[in-house]
């Protein structure tokens, strides 16, 4: 069976194994199904580390720190609102949904911070992110950050990942 969405995951950092990469490609899948992406589309995806992270955050958006994560969203979108087949990549016919980088460092680092796995980490980092790319925001406090979080943790519950993991 041909799979809907294609996701690249290139790693720059050491350690990257299959399995991480099965397991990254697993988690968008199913946000992207739990978002209603029943469309062919694409979401490029780099595993990198705090020096890289920090750089792309200045060139990018002009912040001079490294993050989590950076999601570069193709299009301006709404929570609940798609692109549509018209938005497809006319030679690959998949819709370029955008571009996600994850600092594997982070996700080390935070994991430890917040007493769970790395696994559980990434999961979330990778999910957040592809709510990103969806249009979902949270830089408010209000019903923006709480639809977001709300949509984080049913996606998680989803995967059988809770905050204990």
């Amino acid at each position: 069976m041909a799979k809907l969405h294609y996701i690249p995951i290139t790693a720059d950092v050491p350690g990257v194994n299959e399995g991480q990469r099965a397991f990254i490609r697993k988690v968008i899948r199913t946000a992207l199904a739990a978002e209603g992406v029943d469309f062919p589309c694409e979401v490029d995806v780099l595993l990198t580390n705090d020096e890289a992270i920090h750089q792309i955050n200045l060139d990018m958006r002009e912040v001079d720190r490294a993050t989590d994560v950076l999601s570069f969203p193709e299009f301006d979108l709404q929570p609940g609102e798609l692109p549509g087949g018209e938005d497809a990549d006319p030679g690959t016919g998949l819709v370029p949904l955008g571009d996600m980088v994850i600092s594997m460092e982070h996700v080390a680092a935070q994991a430890k911070e917040y007493g769970h796995s790395n696994r559980r980490e990434l999961a979330y980092l990778v999910v957040h992110s592809v709510l990103h790319l969806l249009g979902y925001d949270h830089l408010d406090e209000g019903p923006q950050k709480k639809q977001m979080r709300g949509r984080e943790e049913a996606i998680l519950a989803e995967l059988g990942i809770n905050r204990e993991d």
